[in-house]
């Protein structure tokens, strides 16, 4: 049996109870490792590994980082995904017998963390839990304990429907039970990159009664439990903070899958996933960091109410007009720090005194944006002033306790000002006077003995002491001082009235640290009573600082106002909110679109790189925007209120899964199907692309032919297939559009204007020629395109050749039988110019073809 040390016996039965986490146990003034947990931080944390002898036959693996700089350290390894817990000494070790006392005082988790450097500042930080039910639900708790966030969501689609939700949410680490199925937990850790943490207690906690007092669903009150009890299991100190839980009605908001989260790039790019190129990144014109988490929050889920929707509409609407009072408003806001997180610092225990001179002058400005928003004619904008309330005898205390200007450290001192506290201002007075007697006696030595370099310093170690150069040593009487110290250069002394004055200077500047930090104390328990007041304040705050910004982008990007119908979307000269910021020099030129009862299905069609795919996606953001109440991109919009948006845009092998382009093609067009209702919107972008031409064209139709028929959504469907054009004479409610393109010496050109019809031809050795292929390739390509087209218009007579798409006795009418339709096919055939039609076009002149020979 192997025997270790008393200490590292210690460390092994601590980091038996915290196996999944790295261990920093506090020795002296760093945080050790040790075994594996060295062995792996040293390679993470790019630190050197090092061995200690812990009392057995192999020295043990050891490192350690420094207790003062251990916060970067820590978030480093926070942010690969690791837990850290933090192991302290908890005893005295004046009076300790034996191995020092030592507890694991906190567990920072990637959910978990309150550090400001390990928070992003206008994001929400979420931590998770999921729990799972007998009648086939599942419920989601959502906590920002930055802020005390909680909003829990019951879902009752199965588990595609919880990856939905989930997907974009900032989940930092999710707590589940060990019973969920290892193929659901790998699928959030590899899919939604979530660490995951267990959890089985869901016994309600008394302690939390107010937090869930709205809660009249026992799933919802175990969910919450499950996550509250994992919490205060790792957090060990005071939640005051956490607010009561919200329930969201998912059915009260627009839903976008996990596709439509992505393909519409609401926060962040596909491809940099950057919030640069985004909708966030145009429509974030807020001042503050909690007025940018809410327009997250707001994009994420899109209204449903149109009350609520209008309400915002008039608030932005009454910014919008008042230009100077905005400007006014958005200077002031700028003063107004983190309340939220200011909120969670003071009940967590981590604020310090520069936090609450923060929430001071946060708290000062209050009074100033009443009075500007009464500034505004608008009676809505009003109504948000009256909401506005300062907890004035909260100003009154942090004004009257600290300083304007602390230090970080709350332990040293120098955090409260003169006149707050008697006792405080007779220790510092002590201080003070005794410093002063110090620099008196330094003058009055200097000139007794002649010496002008004498001088009177401090340290740590020895105190007051007197110090003479070895150069003046000759200068001073003999027995005038008690030698202290002799260094290289110089000899230092003390004196019996020097040692007096030291131990009431010493007494009163350590009795007056230790009183400051007991004051400041009992301030931050008194700003713990008013969290809720704060909070509140938040809240408001941080939608006027949305609604201001979105009248600000609406303003600078010539936004409009929309209006609502129960059956018709009409929006005239319409942009893509994203695509205009990013045209440096070129204009954007916008488009028309309209869905109504007689249309339901748009068919677009046009070349490659035309703008198919941007005006679809417009489409979409321009919905989402006038949903979430901003004003929306075009000269005039009436927009249906939609439940729910499919996308089906762009292409790309999903590697990770292994599944390929048209299999993902195939997935996204069937969550669509399946989940779509009439009041829907629909967006599939070249569908079928991903397999061979007859397949693809066939899926593609079936799609169209099913959504028109049985969902009755209103959609766009982009496609290459032309072929489908025909649909527009078989489906009452599907219309032709395309993309104009026209060629000029040789050259297409894109116009990017939609019109009615459909495209007459493609042009993709155009596009492969803007593409910059070589042009050897590029002239090979035309005349293989010209063999093809040859071959088509000789095909093109050949009965033999037509049956694929005729039945033949159709095309074989009996002998001297032609009847008047089949006259019209054969004078059709007759006057067709073969030599300029493209292969497509030709396969759209047979179809019709058939049509007329089958009506016979």
């Amino acid at each position: 049996m192997v025997e270790y040390t008393p200490m590292m016996a210690q460390y092994l039965n601590i980091k038996a109870e915290h196996k999944d986490a790295f261990l920093f146990f506090r020795l002296g003034d760093f945080y050790e490792m040790f075994f594996d947990d060295a062995i792996k931080a040293a390679r993470e944390l790019e630190i050197t590994l090092t061995k200690r002898d812990g009392g057995k036959e192999k020295p043990t693996p050891m490192c350690g980082v420094p207790y003062h700089s251990a916060a970067n350290y820590i978030k480093n390894l926070i942010d690969k995904g690791y837990k850290v817990a933090i192991c302290e000494q908890v005893e005295d070790p004046k009076t300790a017998k034996g191995v020092v006392k030592r507890e694991v005082i906190q567990l920072i988790t990637p959910g978990t963390v309150m550090e400001t450097n390990m928070l992003t500042e206008r994001d929400n930080h979420y931590i998770a839990s999921l729990s799972h039910f007998e009648d086939g639900s599942y419920v989601i708790v959502y906590s920002d304990l930055s802020v005390g966030e909680n909003n829990i969501a019951l879902i009752s689609g199965g588990w595609d429907a919880v990856m939905h939700e989930l997907y974009n949410q900032p989940v930092k680490e999710m707590v589940v039970s060990p019973e969920l199925p290892e193929t659901q937990q790998e699928e959030l850790t590899k899919t939604l990159n979530i660490t995951l943490s267990y959890q089985d207690e869901i016994t309600f906690n008394a302690e939390y009664r107010s937090l869930c007092d709205n809660l009249n669903d026992e799933r919802l009150v175990q969910a919450f439990s499950r996550l509250l009890n994992y919490i205060e299991d790792t957090q060990k100190r005071s939640l005051d903070h956490l607010q009561p839980a919200h329930v969201i009605e998912l059915d009260n908001f627009l839903s976008l899958d996990m596709y439509s989260k992505r393909n519409l790039e609401l926060t962040e790019t596909i491809m940099k996933k950057g919030k640069h190129g985004s909708l966030l990144w145009v429509l974030d014109q807020t001042v503050t960091a909690m007025g940018s988490r809410m327009l997250k929050k707001w994009l994420d889920r899109p209204l449903l109410n149109q009350q609520q929707i209008e309400a915002r509409f008039d608030v932005v609407e009454g910014f919008l007009h008042g230009f100077m009072e905005r400007d006014a408003l958005r200077e002031t806001l700028k003063s107004v720090y983190d309340l939220e997180r200011l909120a969670g610092r003071v009940s967590y225990g981590n604020v310090n005194a520069r936090d609450l001179v923060q929430l001071k002058q946060s708290l000062e400005k209050i009074p100033d944006l009443k009075a500007i928003l009464r500034q505004f004619d608008h009676e809505k904008i009003t109504q948000l002033s009256s909401e506005l309330s300062s907890p004035e005898e909260l100003v009154s205390l942090l004004s009257a306790s600290l300083v304007d200007d602390p230090p970080v450290s709350i332990t040293e001192g120098s955090i409260i000002k003169d006149g707050y506290h008697d006792k405080l201002d007779t220790y510092r007075g002590a201080s003070r006077n005794g410093k002063q007697w110090i620099a008196e006696l330094e003058q009055k030595e200097k000139q007794e003995t002649g010496i002008k370099s004498l001088k009177i310093g401090y340290n740590r170690v020895f105190g007051y002491y007197i110090e003479i150069t070895k150069a003046n040593l000759h200068l001073l009487a003999e027995d005038r001082y008690e030698r202290k110290q002799t260094l290289a250069n110089a000899e230092r002394y003390v004196t019996p009235e020097l040692k007096e004055k030291e131990q009431l200077i010493l007494e009163a500047e350590e009795q007056s640290v230790d009183l400051e930090y007991n004051l400041f104390l009992e301030i931050r328990d008194q700003v713990k009573e008013h969290i809720p007041e704060i909070q509140h304040l938040a809240e408001v705050v941080s939608q006027i600082d949305v609604l201001q910004g979105f009248a600000t982008v609406s303003e600078a990007n010539q936004y409009n106002r929309p209006n609502f119908s129960k059956d018709r979307l009409s929006i005239r000269s319409g942009r893509h909110p994203v695509v205009e910021q990013v045209m440096k020099h070129d204009a954007f030129v916008p488009n028309d679109i309209l869905l109504d009862q007689k249309t339901s299905i748009l068919l677009i069609t046009g070349p490659n790189m035309s703008g198919k795919s941007t005006y679809m996606r417009q489409l979409a953001l321009t919905v989402i925007m006038g949903q979430i109440g901003c004003f929306v991109p075009c000269e005039e919009a009436e927009l249906l209120l939609f439940d729910q948006i499919f996308t089906r845009i762009g292409a790309a092998d999903d590697l990770v899964s292994g599944e390929s382009t048209f299999m993902v093609e195939m997935l996204e067009a069937n969550h669509a199907i399946a989940n779509a209702t009439e009041n829907s919107l629909i967006l599939l972008d070249e569908i079928g692309r991903g397999t061979s031409t007859y397949d693809g064209m066939a899926l593609a139709q079936a799609i169209v032919e099913h959504i028109h028929d049985h969902i009755h959504a209103k959609t766009v469907f982009s496609t290459h297939y032309h072929e489908l054009t025909a649909l527009e004479d078989t489906l009452d409610r599907l219309k032709n559009i395309h993309v104009r393109a026209e060629e000029y010496e040789g050259n297409v050109v894109f116009l990017h204007q939609i019109k009615e019809g459909a495209a007459d031809r493609s042009y993709g050795i155009h596009v492969a020629k803007l593409a910059d292929l070589p042009s050897p390739l590029i002239e090979r390509a035309s005349t293989i395109l010209k063999q093809l087209e040859n071959s088509s218009e000789a095909n093109a007579t050949d009965n033999s050749q037509l049956s694929f798409f005729a039945e033949p006795e159709n095309l074989q009418p009996e002998k001297n039988t032609v009847s008047q339709s089949a006259a019209s096919v054969i004078n059709d055939l007759e006057h067709m110019n073969l030599f300029e039609m493209t292969p497509m076009d030709a396969m759209n002149a047979l179809y019709s073809l058939q049509r007329q020979a089958k009506e016979e």
